[in-house]
Protein backbone atom coordinates (compact mmCIF):
# COMPACT_ATOMS: atom_id res chain seq x y z
CA UNK A 1 0.00 0.00 0.00
CA UNK A 2 1.41 3.38 -1.00
CA UNK A 3 2.09 5.78 1.84
CA UNK A 4 0.87 9.35 1.38
CA UNK A 5 4.17 10.54 2.84
CA UNK A 6 6.69 8.14 1.30
CA UNK A 7 8.54 10.68 -0.85
CA UNK A 8 8.10 14.44 -1.17
CA UNK A 9 6.96 15.43 -4.67
CA UNK A 10 8.46 18.88 -4.25
CA UNK A 11 11.79 17.50 -3.11
CA UNK A 12 11.89 14.93 -5.91
CA UNK A 13 12.04 17.86 -8.34
CA UNK A 14 15.45 18.59 -6.86
CA UNK A 15 16.58 15.14 -8.05
CA UNK A 16 15.99 16.11 -11.68
CA UNK A 17 17.57 19.53 -11.24
CA UNK A 18 20.74 18.12 -9.68
CA UNK A 19 21.18 15.18 -12.07
CA UNK A 20 20.50 17.39 -15.09
CA UNK A 21 23.61 19.41 -14.23
CA UNK A 22 25.79 16.33 -14.76
CA UNK A 23 24.31 15.84 -18.22
CA UNK A 24 24.38 19.52 -19.16
CA UNK A 25 28.04 19.76 -18.11
CA UNK A 26 28.97 17.17 -20.73
CA UNK A 27 30.07 14.55 -18.20
CA UNK A 28 27.68 12.07 -19.80
CA UNK A 29 25.05 12.26 -22.54
CA UNK A 30 22.28 10.89 -20.36
CA UNK A 31 21.10 8.81 -17.42
CA UNK A 32 18.10 7.11 -15.86
CA UNK A 33 17.40 7.39 -12.12
CA UNK A 34 14.74 5.59 -10.08
CA UNK A 35 13.75 6.04 -6.43
CA UNK A 36 11.09 3.83 -4.83
CA UNK A 37 9.62 3.83 -1.35
CA UNK A 38 6.50 2.18 0.07
CA UNK A 39 4.91 1.69 -3.32
CA UNK A 40 5.78 5.14 -4.67
CA UNK A 41 8.12 4.96 -7.67
CA UNK A 42 9.73 8.05 -9.21
CA UNK A 43 11.78 7.85 -12.42
CA UNK A 44 13.85 10.47 -14.23
CA UNK A 45 15.18 9.88 -17.74
CA UNK A 46 17.51 12.72 -18.68
CA UNK A 47 19.52 13.46 -21.81
CA UNK A 48 20.21 11.22 -24.79
CA UNK A 49 21.48 7.69 -25.31
CA UNK A 50 24.66 8.87 -27.03
CA UNK A 51 26.77 12.00 -27.34
CA UNK A 52 25.48 14.18 -30.15
CA UNK A 53 22.51 11.88 -30.66
CA UNK A 54 18.81 12.69 -30.77
CA UNK A 55 17.42 9.51 -29.18
CA UNK A 56 16.21 10.49 -25.71
CA UNK A 57 16.88 8.45 -22.63
CA UNK A 58 13.79 6.46 -21.69
CA UNK A 59 12.69 4.53 -18.67
CA UNK A 60 13.30 1.27 -20.56
CA UNK A 61 16.75 2.16 -21.92
CA UNK A 62 19.14 -0.76 -21.45
CA UNK A 63 22.48 -0.26 -19.68
CA UNK A 64 25.54 -2.37 -18.97
CA UNK A 65 25.28 -2.73 -15.19
CA UNK A 66 28.81 -4.11 -14.60
CA UNK A 67 29.42 -5.03 -10.93
CA UNK A 68 25.78 -4.53 -9.98
CA UNK A 69 25.68 -8.05 -11.47
CA UNK A 70 27.39 -9.36 -8.32
CA UNK A 71 24.38 -9.04 -6.01
CA UNK A 72 22.12 -10.77 -8.53
CA UNK A 73 24.55 -13.66 -9.00
CA UNK A 74 24.94 -13.99 -5.23
CA UNK A 75 21.18 -14.30 -4.83
CA UNK A 76 21.16 -17.09 -7.42
CA UNK A 77 23.97 -18.83 -5.53
CA UNK A 78 21.93 -18.64 -2.33
CA UNK A 79 19.08 -20.52 -4.03
CA UNK A 80 21.52 -23.39 -4.64
CA UNK A 81 22.72 -23.21 -1.04
CA UNK A 82 19.13 -23.42 0.18
CA UNK A 83 18.70 -26.58 -1.93
CA UNK A 84 21.95 -28.00 -0.48
CA UNK A 85 23.40 -28.29 -3.98
CA UNK A 86 26.12 -25.98 -2.69
CA UNK A 87 27.24 -25.57 0.92
CA UNK A 88 28.82 -22.39 2.21
CA UNK A 89 31.75 -23.99 3.98
CA UNK A 90 32.43 -26.87 1.60
CA UNK A 91 35.64 -26.71 -0.46
CA UNK A 92 35.07 -25.86 -4.11
CA UNK A 93 37.67 -28.43 -5.23
CA UNK A 94 35.12 -31.00 -6.42
CA UNK A 95 33.47 -28.64 -8.91
CA UNK A 96 36.45 -26.34 -9.49
CA UNK A 97 39.43 -28.72 -9.48
CA UNK A 98 41.52 -25.92 -10.97
CA UNK A 99 41.45 -24.32 -7.50
CA UNK A 100 42.54 -27.43 -5.58
CA UNK A 101 45.89 -27.69 -3.80
CA UNK A 102 46.70 -24.03 -4.18
CA UNK A 103 50.09 -22.42 -3.85
CA UNK A 104 50.26 -19.00 -2.17
CA UNK A 105 52.82 -16.24 -2.64
CA UNK A 106 55.06 -15.65 0.36
CA UNK A 107 54.37 -11.93 -0.05
CA UNK A 108 52.47 -9.78 -2.53
CA UNK A 109 55.62 -8.63 -4.35
CA UNK A 110 57.21 -12.12 -4.54
CA UNK A 111 58.17 -13.86 -7.79
CA UNK A 112 55.48 -16.25 -8.98
CA UNK A 113 57.50 -19.29 -7.93
CA UNK A 114 58.13 -18.05 -4.38
CA UNK A 115 55.20 -19.82 -2.74
CA UNK A 116 54.01 -21.93 0.16
CA UNK A 117 51.07 -24.38 0.26
CA UNK A 118 47.62 -23.02 1.02
CA UNK A 119 46.70 -23.58 4.65
CA UNK A 120 43.18 -24.70 3.73
CA UNK A 121 40.97 -25.17 0.66
CA UNK A 122 38.94 -22.37 -0.91
CA UNK A 123 35.25 -22.58 0.05
CA UNK A 124 31.99 -21.37 -1.45
CA UNK A 125 31.88 -18.76 1.30
CA UNK A 126 35.30 -17.48 0.20
CA UNK A 127 33.97 -16.84 -3.31
CA UNK A 128 30.99 -14.87 -1.99
CA UNK A 129 32.97 -12.86 0.55
CA UNK A 130 35.96 -12.24 -1.79
CA UNK A 131 38.31 -13.98 0.66
CA UNK A 132 39.50 -16.63 -1.80
CA UNK A 133 43.01 -15.17 -1.94
CA UNK A 134 43.04 -13.64 -5.41
CA UNK A 135 41.39 -10.73 -7.16
CA UNK A 136 42.04 -7.08 -7.90
CA UNK A 137 45.50 -5.97 -6.77
CA UNK A 138 45.09 -2.38 -5.60
CA UNK A 139 48.41 -0.89 -6.72
CA UNK A 140 49.79 1.12 -9.64
CA UNK A 141 49.59 -0.91 -12.87
CA UNK A 142 52.28 -3.56 -13.25
CA UNK A 143 53.84 -3.01 -9.83
CA UNK A 144 53.87 -6.68 -8.75
CA UNK A 145 54.59 -9.92 -10.67
CA UNK A 146 51.19 -11.42 -9.72
CA UNK A 147 49.48 -8.26 -10.92
CA UNK A 148 51.21 -8.46 -14.29
CA UNK A 149 50.43 -12.17 -14.59
CA UNK A 150 46.73 -11.61 -13.89
CA UNK A 151 46.65 -8.86 -16.52
CA UNK A 152 48.41 -11.01 -19.12
CA UNK A 153 46.03 -13.91 -18.46
CA UNK A 154 42.98 -11.65 -18.91
CA UNK A 155 41.92 -12.21 -15.31
CA UNK A 156 42.04 -8.64 -13.96
CA UNK A 157 38.71 -6.83 -13.50
CA UNK A 158 37.82 -4.39 -16.26
CA UNK A 159 35.01 -3.15 -18.51
CA UNK A 160 35.89 -5.35 -21.52
CA UNK A 161 33.99 -8.56 -22.25
CA UNK A 162 36.10 -11.65 -21.45
CA UNK A 163 36.85 -13.47 -24.68
CA UNK A 164 37.63 -16.99 -23.37
CA UNK A 165 35.30 -19.84 -22.40
CA UNK A 166 34.71 -20.60 -18.70
CA UNK A 167 36.87 -23.74 -18.69
CA UNK A 168 39.80 -21.86 -20.20
CA UNK A 169 39.26 -18.99 -17.76
CA UNK A 170 39.41 -21.42 -14.85
CA UNK A 171 42.51 -23.09 -16.29
CA UNK A 172 44.28 -19.72 -16.42
CA UNK A 173 43.18 -18.85 -12.90
CA UNK A 174 44.39 -22.21 -11.61
CA UNK A 175 47.80 -21.76 -13.25
CA UNK A 176 48.65 -18.80 -11.00
CA UNK A 177 49.39 -18.76 -7.28
CA UNK A 178 47.10 -17.05 -4.84
CA UNK A 179 48.19 -13.64 -3.62
CA UNK A 180 47.09 -14.41 -0.05
CA UNK A 181 45.98 -17.36 2.05
CA UNK A 182 42.26 -18.25 1.71
CA UNK A 183 40.25 -16.32 4.28
CA UNK A 184 43.05 -13.85 5.00
CA UNK A 185 42.44 -10.73 2.90
CA UNK A 186 39.57 -9.24 0.93
CA UNK A 187 40.36 -9.04 -2.81
CA UNK A 188 37.75 -7.63 -5.13
CA UNK A 189 35.83 -9.23 -7.98
CA UNK A 190 37.39 -12.56 -8.99
CA UNK A 191 35.35 -14.56 -6.48
CA UNK A 192 32.14 -13.61 -8.31
CA UNK A 193 33.41 -14.84 -11.67
CA UNK A 194 34.57 -18.11 -10.13
CA UNK A 195 31.18 -18.37 -8.41
CA UNK A 196 29.46 -18.15 -11.79
CA UNK A 197 31.47 -21.09 -13.12
CA UNK A 198 30.78 -23.02 -9.91
CA UNK A 199 27.01 -22.52 -10.24
CA UNK A 200 27.03 -23.62 -13.88
CA UNK A 201 28.97 -26.78 -13.07
CA UNK A 202 26.84 -27.53 -9.99
CA UNK A 203 23.65 -27.47 -12.05
CA UNK A 204 24.92 -28.58 -15.45
CA UNK A 205 23.32 -25.46 -16.89
CA UNK A 206 24.93 -22.47 -18.59
CA UNK A 207 24.93 -19.48 -16.25
CA UNK A 208 22.60 -17.38 -18.47
CA UNK A 209 19.97 -20.14 -18.38
CA UNK A 210 20.38 -20.61 -14.64
CA UNK A 211 19.89 -16.91 -13.84
CA UNK A 212 16.96 -16.64 -16.24
CA UNK A 213 15.26 -19.62 -14.61
CA UNK A 214 15.88 -18.67 -10.98
CA UNK A 215 15.87 -14.85 -11.01
CA UNK A 216 14.88 -13.09 -14.22
CA UNK A 217 11.88 -15.22 -15.19
CA UNK A 218 10.15 -15.36 -11.81
CA UNK A 219 10.72 -11.66 -11.10
CA UNK A 220 9.66 -10.46 -14.55
CA UNK A 221 13.02 -9.01 -15.66
CA UNK A 222 12.73 -9.35 -19.47
CA UNK A 223 15.55 -6.98 -20.34
CA UNK A 224 18.20 -8.46 -18.03
CA UNK A 225 20.77 -10.87 -19.39
CA UNK A 226 24.32 -11.29 -20.62
CA UNK A 227 23.55 -9.86 -24.06
CA UNK A 228 20.94 -7.72 -25.79
CA UNK A 229 18.77 -9.53 -28.36
CA UNK A 230 18.57 -7.98 -31.82
CA UNK A 231 14.94 -6.97 -31.27
CA UNK A 232 15.85 -4.70 -28.36
CA UNK A 233 19.36 -3.61 -29.34
CA UNK A 234 17.98 -0.20 -30.35
CA UNK A 235 17.30 0.43 -26.65
CA UNK A 236 20.92 -0.11 -25.56
CA UNK A 237 22.68 3.10 -24.57
CA UNK A 238 26.19 3.85 -25.82
CA UNK A 239 29.05 3.42 -23.31
CA UNK A 240 31.81 5.93 -22.58
CA UNK A 241 34.93 6.45 -20.53
CA UNK A 242 36.29 9.89 -19.64
CA UNK A 243 39.28 11.16 -21.59
CA UNK A 244 42.18 11.18 -19.09
CA UNK A 245 43.22 14.68 -20.18
CA UNK A 246 39.95 16.52 -20.78
CA UNK A 247 37.37 14.36 -19.00
CA UNK A 248 35.18 14.40 -22.11
CA UNK A 249 33.26 11.16 -22.82
CA UNK A 250 35.06 8.81 -25.25
CA UNK A 251 32.97 6.08 -26.89
CA UNK A 252 33.91 2.55 -25.77
CA UNK A 253 30.92 0.54 -27.01
CA UNK A 254 28.67 1.54 -29.91
CA UNK A 255 25.18 -0.01 -29.66
CA UNK A 256 25.18 -0.58 -33.41
CA UNK A 257 28.29 -2.77 -33.14
CA UNK A 258 28.09 -3.68 -29.49
CA UNK A 259 30.02 -6.40 -27.72
CA UNK A 260 26.74 -7.01 -25.90
CA UNK A 261 24.93 -7.70 -29.18
CA UNK A 262 25.65 -11.43 -28.98
CA UNK A 263 26.11 -14.03 -26.21
CA UNK A 264 29.55 -13.75 -24.57
CA UNK A 265 32.12 -16.52 -24.47
CA UNK A 266 32.35 -15.98 -20.72
CA UNK A 267 29.13 -14.98 -18.91
CA UNK A 268 30.63 -12.95 -16.09
CA UNK A 269 28.84 -13.27 -12.74
CA UNK A 270 31.09 -10.44 -11.59
CA UNK A 271 30.02 -7.85 -14.14
CA UNK A 272 28.45 -9.14 -17.36
CA UNK A 273 24.77 -8.25 -17.17
CA UNK A 274 22.71 -5.61 -18.93
CA UNK A 275 19.44 -4.39 -17.43
CA UNK A 276 16.92 -1.59 -17.03
CA UNK A 277 15.73 0.51 -14.11
CA UNK A 278 12.46 -1.40 -13.75
CA UNK A 279 14.11 -4.82 -13.96
CA UNK A 280 16.50 -3.82 -11.19
CA UNK A 281 13.59 -2.45 -9.16
CA UNK A 282 11.97 -5.89 -9.36
CA UNK A 283 15.12 -7.55 -8.02
CA UNK A 284 15.60 -5.01 -5.24
CA UNK A 285 11.94 -5.21 -4.23
CA UNK A 286 12.35 -8.96 -3.76
CA UNK A 287 15.41 -8.39 -1.58
CA UNK A 288 13.65 -5.63 0.38
CA UNK A 289 10.77 -8.07 0.97
CA UNK A 290 13.21 -10.62 2.44
CA UNK A 291 13.11 -12.90 -0.59
CA UNK A 292 9.39 -12.71 -1.32
CA UNK A 293 7.80 -11.51 -4.57
CA UNK A 294 4.27 -11.53 -5.99
CA UNK A 295 4.55 -15.10 -7.22
CA UNK A 296 6.10 -16.62 -4.12
CA UNK A 297 9.68 -16.71 -2.86
CA UNK A 298 13.12 -16.57 -4.46
CA UNK A 299 14.94 -16.81 -1.10
CA UNK A 300 14.08 -17.31 2.53
CA UNK A 301 14.25 -14.40 4.96
CA UNK A 302 17.26 -15.93 6.78
CA UNK A 303 19.18 -16.19 3.49
CA UNK A 304 18.62 -12.51 2.67
CA UNK A 305 19.61 -11.57 6.22
CA UNK A 306 22.81 -13.62 5.93
CA UNK A 307 23.70 -12.11 2.55
CA UNK A 308 23.29 -8.60 3.90
CA UNK A 309 25.30 -9.09 7.11
CA UNK A 310 28.90 -7.85 7.13
CA UNK A 311 31.24 -10.85 7.01
CA UNK A 312 34.61 -9.09 7.27
CA UNK A 313 36.95 -8.39 10.16
CA UNK A 314 37.93 -4.86 11.13
CA UNK A 315 41.40 -5.47 9.77
CA UNK A 316 40.15 -6.73 6.41
CA UNK A 317 38.05 -3.61 6.03
CA UNK A 318 40.82 -1.27 7.15
CA UNK A 319 43.13 -2.77 4.52
CA UNK A 320 40.52 -1.86 1.87
CA UNK A 321 39.54 1.59 3.09
CA UNK A 322 39.16 2.83 -0.50
CA UNK A 323 36.19 0.45 -0.85
CA UNK A 324 34.74 0.59 2.66
CA UNK A 325 35.50 4.11 3.89
CA UNK A 326 35.32 3.22 7.57
CA UNK A 327 31.53 2.85 7.53
CA UNK A 328 30.79 -0.36 5.63
CA UNK A 329 31.78 -3.94 4.86
CA UNK A 330 30.95 -6.89 2.62
CA UNK A 331 28.33 -9.58 3.06
CA UNK A 332 27.74 -12.49 0.68
CA UNK A 333 28.02 -10.77 -2.69
CA UNK A 334 26.88 -7.33 -1.51
CA UNK A 335 28.32 -4.17 0.01
CA UNK A 336 26.74 -3.41 3.40
CA UNK A 337 26.73 -0.17 5.39
CA UNK A 338 27.49 -0.61 9.09
CA UNK A 339 27.81 2.92 10.46
CA UNK A 340 25.92 6.18 9.90
CA UNK A 341 28.43 8.76 8.68
CA UNK A 342 26.42 10.46 5.96
CA UNK A 343 22.91 11.05 4.67
CA UNK A 344 22.75 7.76 2.78
CA UNK A 345 25.05 5.50 4.82
CA UNK A 346 22.20 3.93 6.77
CA UNK A 347 23.28 0.79 8.67
CA UNK A 348 21.91 -2.24 6.86
CA UNK A 349 21.69 -0.53 3.46
CA UNK A 350 23.09 -2.94 0.88
CA UNK A 351 23.89 -3.17 -2.82
CA UNK A 352 26.81 -2.11 -4.97
CA UNK A 353 28.11 0.12 -7.74
CA UNK A 354 29.10 -0.89 -11.26
CA UNK A 355 32.20 0.29 -13.07
CA UNK A 356 30.15 1.10 -16.16
CA UNK A 357 28.55 3.93 -14.17
CA UNK A 358 25.74 2.32 -12.19
CA UNK A 359 24.66 2.35 -8.54
CA UNK A 360 21.93 0.12 -7.07
CA UNK A 361 21.14 -0.13 -3.35
CA UNK A 362 18.30 -1.26 -1.10
CA UNK A 363 17.67 0.23 2.34
CA UNK A 364 15.48 -1.94 4.63
CA UNK A 365 15.37 0.63 7.44
CA UNK A 366 13.95 3.35 5.20
CA UNK A 367 12.16 0.91 2.84
CA UNK A 368 13.93 2.70 0.00
CA UNK A 369 15.33 1.45 -3.30
CA UNK A 370 17.56 3.54 -5.55
CA UNK A 371 18.74 2.77 -9.09
CA UNK A 372 21.11 5.08 -10.98
CA UNK A 373 22.12 4.10 -14.51
CA UNK A 374 24.69 6.21 -16.38
CA UNK A 375 26.97 5.53 -19.34
CA UNK A 376 30.19 6.93 -17.92
CA UNK A 377 32.72 4.39 -16.68
CA UNK A 378 34.15 4.82 -13.22
CA UNK A 379 37.87 5.60 -13.14
CA UNK A 380 38.57 4.54 -9.54
CA UNK A 381 36.88 2.67 -6.67
CA UNK A 382 35.87 6.07 -5.27
CA UNK A 383 32.32 6.75 -6.54
CA UNK A 384 31.95 9.74 -8.90
CA UNK A 385 30.09 12.85 -7.77
CA UNK A 386 26.96 11.92 -9.72
CA UNK A 387 26.54 8.89 -7.45
CA UNK A 388 26.78 10.94 -4.28
CA UNK A 389 24.42 13.58 -5.64
CA UNK A 390 21.86 10.94 -6.60
CA UNK A 391 21.86 9.36 -3.16
CA UNK A 392 21.75 12.72 -1.43
CA UNK A 393 18.70 13.68 -3.46
CA UNK A 394 17.03 10.31 -2.85
CA UNK A 395 17.39 10.56 0.91
CA UNK A 396 16.49 14.24 1.21
CA UNK A 397 13.19 13.38 -0.52
CA UNK A 398 12.08 11.06 2.30
CA UNK A 399 8.94 12.66 3.68
CA UNK A 400 8.39 11.24 7.17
Amino acid sequence: MQSASALSTARLRRLREVLSRHVESGDMPGLVALVARRGQVHVEAIGTTETGGSEPMRRDTIFRIASVTKQIAAAAAMTLIEECRLRLDDPVDGLLPELADRKVLTRIDAPLDDTVPAQRPITVRDLLTFLMGTGLVVAPPGQFPIQRALDEAGLSPGPAVTQVEPDEWMKRLGSLPLAHQPGEKWMYHTGSDALGVLMARATGRPLPELLAERIFGPLGMPDTGFHVPAATLHRLAAAYQPDPQTGAPVLTDDPRQSEWGHPPAFPSAGGGLVSTADDLLAFCAMMLNKGRYAGGRILSRPSVELMTTDQLTSRQKAENAVFFGGNSGWGLGVHVFTRRTGLASVPGRFGWNGGAGTSVYTDPAEELIGVLLTQREMTSPVPPSVFGDFWTCAYQAIDD
